[in-house]
């Protein structure tokens, strides 16, 4: 069901007038009431109640069993695990390939350093497992105004940025020919059908609503008021002539939960504009090192493990920082057990480690005792590591040529009509 702009929720969720978790595009964190209960912070947001205030639908197994029945293939382990956890309109996109009706996926990257983080990997890798399987478009929009409207940074320094984590994108390993990659202060001035579709959605939204959704207030710079129809606009296919010509197609958007409040706004824009509303599939946070109770931030370097990392540099960030759901001495740890519900080094395995028999015996060893913090945390680095090593390794063939063939306007290929 959608949710009426008007009616959406403040972001901070709160529940009896007390204040909880803080989820919104630019803070992650996990709050607690009466003072600090540890418990609670070191398990992170409470995803179901994420799901109950923004009025989304939960992926269940139920939606799993038909996507594997739809397309054919074993579901990924994202959706298997609960990374992915919440959708709206799903079952369209669904039908509409049931029916070989053309769609095309929509998601994006605020460059907030030159390497992106092991956490910036999941909604990438989970889109190109998207495109191999519905073999669909892709539009990577790069938000390089809005790192330079809401942090310190010069819009030359952005843009720079932005290159460089294009190439840590194209280094997932996207389809070229389905692949359109674009920063926001170029395509501006290419297309200007981007503009007039930011301007008719700007029409639709006041600056009460605005406020009301991302929490803006009278001291913020006037750019951060207009910036939500921007992230918007790509929603709508007449934003990209040269790749979708005046043809309106839908759009799947999968995303972190803390992106949603653009794509609710959106959702109600775009009936009344002649669009299909945007369907979306949200994923949870990518812990910090030190827990979960906020994500993983390219502004923490010891919270966080860059693309850019050696091996030697994973190792001592997840041995020095990486919480730990073990006991405090090994006796005890033999006796009790540990805690893979707030050990980060097995929250990580999750995202990474493929093999779900494999997961299972780690969780049952660790739980029982028998599999020492020590020996987790080695699990991680030697599946960690290899993965970034192959990404740098990517990354370093990537030439001028093909960074400027992804991000020049061009039709993509779409094989389903």
């Amino acid at each position: 069901m959608a949710t009426d702009i008007e009616n959406v929720a403040h972001l901070t969720l709160e529940e009896n007038g007390v204040e909880e978790d803080i989820v919104d595009p630019w803070n992650v964190v996990g709050k607690s009431e009466g003072g600090v209960d540890y418990d609670k912070l070191i398990r992170g947001v409470d995803y179901d109640k994420l799901i109950k205030r923004f009025g989304s639908s939960k992926i269940d197994q139920t939606l799993i069993d038909r996507f594997e029945k739809v397309t054919g293939q074993t579901s990924h382990h994202f959706l298997r695990r609960g990374i992915f956890f919440s959708h709206r309109d799903m079952h369209s996109i669904l039908k509409l390939y049931e029916e070989k009706k053309p769609f095309y996926l929509y998601t994006g990257r605020g460059p907030s350093s030159s390497s992106m983080h092991v956490g910036h990997l999941v909604p990438f890798i989970f889109c190109k497992w998207l495109q191999d399987i519905f073999d669909v478009p892709l539009v990577i929009q790069m938000t390089d105004d809005e790192k330079t409207l809401w942090r310190d940074l010069k819009v030359e320094d952005a843009m720079k940025m932005m290159y460089e984590n294009v190439k840590d994108i194209i280094a997932v390993g996207f389809d070229v020919n389905k692949t359109f990659i674009f920063s926001n202060f170029d395509y501006m001035g290419r297309a200007p059908e981007f503009y007039q579709n930011v301007v008719r959605i700007q029409k639709c939204v006041t600056f009460n609503q605005v406020k009301g959704i991302f929490g803006l207030t009278d001291t913020d710079v006037i750019g951060k008021i207009g910036f939500p129809a921007i992230q918007a606009a790509p929603c709508f296919s007449t934003t990209f002539p040269c790749t979708f010509g005046k043809r309106k197609l839908p759009c799947l958007i999968p995303c972190a939960i803390d992106q949603d409040p653009y794509f609710r706004m959106t959702r109600d824009v775009a009936p009344r504009l002649g669009f299909v509303k945007p369907a979306l599939l949200h994923s949870t946070f990518f812990p910090a090192l030190q827990g979960a109770r906020s994500k993983m931030s390219a502004s923490d370097a010891n919270s966080t493990i860059f693309l850019t990392d050696t091996p030697k540099q994973i190792k001592n960030k997840i041995n020095k920082y990486a919480f730990s759901g073990g006991q405090a001495s090994v006796e005890e740890h033999r006796k009790v057990g540990g805690n893979c519900e707030v050990d980060v080094s097995y929250k990580y395995l999750t995202f990474f480690l493929e093999d779900d028999d494999k997961l299972q015996q780690i969780e049952k060893d660790y739980t029982s005792g028998a599999l020492l913090t020590g020996e987790l945390k080695k699990i991680l680095i030697e599946t960690l590591s290899p993965i970034v090593l192959r990404h740098q390794e990517r990354r370093a063939k990537i030439t001028d040529e093909e960074l400027k063939l992804f991000m020049t306007p061009r039709k993509l290929s779409i094989n389903i009509d």
